[in-house]
């Protein structure tokens, strides 16, 4: 009876070790079925650096240009210096060059004037050793503005008329006095007629 009950607890024991393998064995149905681990990923590895960009090279300076020296210029015209001018002190009045007149607002030679003109134009040629000043003059009316500009307006015209009989322009200057050296101060055309002139006044040279 002993032998009995041993032998059943020992085919108990050996179940139960059977039982407990069989749960430990892994179905092979299920593992079958498992899916695959994937695969292992695939790194690029990283490109390596760029080289260094190499310096640059050195900069050499161009070697001169060799032109030909340039021709030496001319020494430069110097005129002679031009006399100087002489105050209008210095000049006088004189009898062999005569005064002439103008119409009223006028710079225009007139006929009669003109011949007087000839007449003080063939003087100086004879005497070129004379510089004459030429003065325009005006009558009161008009401002003092106007009336030295037509003073001088009527100075370079009796100066052009010289210069067309032959007398040098370095021998001639002209200055306008306005209605400053009236002649006559009578409030009459004729008055005012003898103030509307130019006078020629001559210096040595």
């Amino acid at each position: 009876m002993r032998n009995r009950v041993v032998i059943l607890s020992l085919a108990v024991v050996a179940a139960s070790l059977l039982l407990a393998a069989c749960a430990k064995r892994p179905d092979v149905s299920l593992a079958s079925k498992a899916p695959a681990p994937p695969p292992p990923a695939v790194t690029t590895p990283a490109p390596p650096p760029p080289a260094p960009a190499p310096p640059p090279a050195p900069i050499v300076p161009a070697p001169p240009a060799v032109t030909a020296p340039a021709p030496t210029p001319p020494p430069p015209v110097v005129a002679p210096p031009e006399p100087p001018r002489r105050a209008p002190r210095d000049f006088k009045a004189n009898d062999n060059i005569r005064t002439i007149h103008f119409g009223f607002d006028a710079s225009v030679i007139r006929p009669g004037d003109a011949k007087i003109l000839d007449a003080n134009a063939a003087w100086l040629k004879q005497n070129a050793n004379y510089v004459v000043l030429i003065e325009g003059d005006c009558d009161e009316r008009g401002t003092d503005q106007y009336n030295l500009f037509l003073g001088e307006r009527r100075a370079v015209a009796a100066m052009n008329y010289l210069k067309e009989q032959g007398i040098a322009a370095d021998r001639m200057s002209v200055i306008s006095y306005g209605e400053e050296r009236p002649i006559c101060t009578e409030k009459t055309e004729a008055c005012w007629a003898r103030n509307r002139r130019v006078d020629f006044k001559v210096a040595d040279r």
